[in-house]
């Protein structure tokens, strides 16, 4: 069964935009806090970005207030909004609670390039 899917990467220029759409299982979803993770070739995975139920949002450092996540919970998806890409965006970009779990979707690519 898979209980996350990533949607929306694809090829963008710098300074492009790109949303993200990730949808949940609710045994998944729940009232947990959600986070969008990325890994790069040859790096760690690294937390983008997290929102809880409530709608609290936090960032990664390299963000710098391009990135928006966002939920709706009657849904269960998590959506990131990416704004003003570079190329050190590239990345395959997955959803995950927050603290994540071993369920990990196939992840969405993002590719940033002119």
């Amino acid at each position: 069964q898979v209980q996350l899917v990533e949607s929306g990467g694809g090829l963008v220029q710098p300074g492009g935009s790109l949303r993200l759409s990730c949808a949940s299982a609710a045994i998944i979803f729940t009232s947990s806090p959600m986070g969008w993770y990325r890994q790069a070739p040859g790096k760690q995975r690294e937390l983008v970005a997290t929102i809880t139920s409530g709608g609290r949002t936090n960032y990664g450092d390299f963000v710098e207030d391009r990135f928006t996540i966002s939920r709706d919970n009657a849904k269960n998806m998590v959506f990131l909004q990416m704004n003003s890409l570079k190329p050190g965006d590239t990345a395959v970009y997955y959803c995950n609670l927050v603290p994540a779990t071993n369920y990990w979707g196939q992840g969405t690519q993002v590719t940033v390039s002119s």
